[in-house]
């Protein structure tokens, strides 16, 4: 089945039945990639040594994991995809452990070469109370000739039949990035749509001949490819101001840039829209538990979606909460199927009551937090509400979403609405990495609630002006302020019902919520 004719083409809405229904598609994904063996050797320490100041690690266990590309194959695994993985490993006792691990997690090792004479990449971390100590590299580099041009035979035929490829370049000289501009055309002549290209390299600017579909640079990685820094504050804006030069850089069609905490955010790909923001997503606050490969769990979380069809911005929430969801654990895992709907599923945690929301808020005010909220019936989930949430999110440092609720929505939008019932349209809000709280209100307006709640800012989506709103004079009264955010035509939840319903054959433009 191409992308396009997936079920899951035009998924909008993040629910607790969205991982298996991805799962369900069964993707093909190959994966080109430097394959590491990540070790994390825990113990106690008591004394430091006679020869030196350094401590004394007694050991108490071992464990290993694939690392680089392993680890994302690992996850794309693990959340269902049809992997088949292609790299290299030395022929020695790391790299037999490290195949095995591969193999155990169900993915295609047919082309991963065992290499005479290599040594397999190995990165131990050596932890004591939940601290790493240190790290010890071992092996890689460069491979012989002859070696990357066995994995560029398997590449190019594995372009052939997949519905993603994904290149995981981390700069160890053993891939063979003269292929790049022959992978495309390699898919076939005609074959629509071919595989989704995705890049995932400490230079991006090494497989520009691909012309990507997707680059995921980090905020290093996007600097060094403009030969810059990126600057410690504001770097989502930085990312949007030098958006252009990225994908020009990178051969890219669109790019999403991970920032750590900060989250990612996206250059390319989709309308801006009149304001010119773009997607982003934000992480879930985490305590910090020594995790590594973050990284590879949502680049492997997006190129699932994307093999799927799924909309770039829903494909980043998704990959966004299954980073968050391996970023809480110790050392280097995977996040799978069951982990993501579970979590999906908690997410009506963030819907509270007015009482706790307004509890909440002055704990994140004390923080030095601006609170941003918006309201609406949100009754089924599409382009037109995530923008303009998305956007209100970026207004400032929590997005409180006020839910009508069913009589509230009855009385706004006639008999037979909502169709779907408050606590189920709250969850899915919730779900979304832009939103931080949701409330529901049985008010006809939310004036009560701003006044209760008293944010600093109120934002409205739609063809509305602040003079149009009856909430404008709350929340000055209070001294908030009011900001009016793009209109997304033709997108709206009354239309959407009416074309499913067989009532209109096009859809007007009409106010958002």
């Amino acid at each position: 089945m191409t992308p396009a004719g997936r079920e899951t083409a035009g998924l909008r809405a993040l629910t607790p039945a969205v991982p298996a229904l991805l799962a369900g598609e069964r993707p093909r994904v190959s994966v080109l990639g430097d394959l590491m063996l990540d070790g994390w050797w825990t113990g106690e320490v008591h004394r430091l040594c006679r020869e030196a100041p350094a401590p004394v690690v007694e050991l108490a266990g071992r464990s290993y994991a694939p690392g680089g590309a392993g680890n994302t194959a690992m996850n794309l695994a693990a959340m269902g995809a049809e992997v088949e993985l292609i790299g290299c490993v030395g022929e020695d006792e790391n790299g037999r452990l490290l195949r095995r691990l591969l193999e155990d997690g169900g993915i295609d090792v047919r082309n991963v070469t065992m290499v005479a004479g290599h040594t397999t990449q190995t990165k131990c971390r050596v932890v004591s109370s939940g601290q790493v100590l240190l790290r010890i590299d071992d092996g890689g580099g460069p491979v012989p000739v002859e070696v990357r041009d066995r994995m560029a035979a398997a590449a190019l035929q594995a372009a052939t039949g997949a519905d993603a490829f994904l290149v995981c370049d981390y700069g160890s000289g053993a891939l063979p990035a003269q292929l790049a501009g022959r992978l495309r055309s390699a898919a076939g002549p005609g074959k629509s749509p071919g595989p989704v290209f995705v890049v995932d390299a400490h230079d991006a600017r090494l497989w520009s001949e691909l012309r990507p579909d997707v680059v995921t640079p980090n905020a290093s990685e996007a600097a060094a490819i403009l030969n810059t820094v990126m600057p410690a504050r504001q770097r989502a804006q930085w990312v949007l101001d030098h958006g252009a030069d990225l994908l020009a850089a990178s051969g890219a069609t669109a790019a999403v840039v991970t920032l750590d905490t900060e989250g990612t955010q996206l250059i390319g790909g989709t309308p801006a829209g009149p304001s010119g923001r773009l997607h982003r997503t934000w992480t879930r606050p985490a305590e910090d538990k020594q995790a590594s490969g973050a990284g590879d769990t949502f680049v492997a979380a997006l190129t699932l979606c994307l093999a799927c069809a799924v909309p770039m911005s829903t494909a980043m929430d998704f990959a966004q909460t299954a980073a968050d969801i391996v970023v809480k654990r110790f050392g280097t895992s995977v996040c799978s199927t069951e982990d993501l709907a579970a979590s999906l599923g908690q997410s009506v945690e963030r819907v509270l009551s007015a009482g706790e929301l307004a509890r909440r808020l002055a704990r994140a005010r004390q923080e030095g937090q601006r609170v941003v909220l918006t309201n609406g019936c949100f009754d089924v989930l599409h382009r037109g509400h995530t923008t303009y949430l998305n956007q209100a999110r970026q207004l400032g440092d929590l997005l409180v979403v006020a839910l009508n609720g069913d009589e509230s929505t009855r009385r706004l939008k006639g008999e037979g609405r909502p169709i779907n019932p408050a606590l189920d349209r709250a969850g899915v809000l919730a779900a979304l990495s832009c939103v931080d709280f949701v409330t529901v209100f049985e008010t006809d307006t939310p004036i009560p609630l701003l006044e209760q709640l008293q944010p600093e800012i109120y934002a409205k989506g739609g063809d509305y002006t602040a003079q149009m709103l009856a909430e404008t004079a709350a929340v000055e009264a209070y001294g908030g302020r009011v900001e009016i955010l793009d209109y997304v035509a033709n997108h709206s939840t009354t239309a959407m019902v009416e074309r499913i319903t067989g009532r209109v054959t096009s859809v007007p433009g009409e106010a958002q919520g």
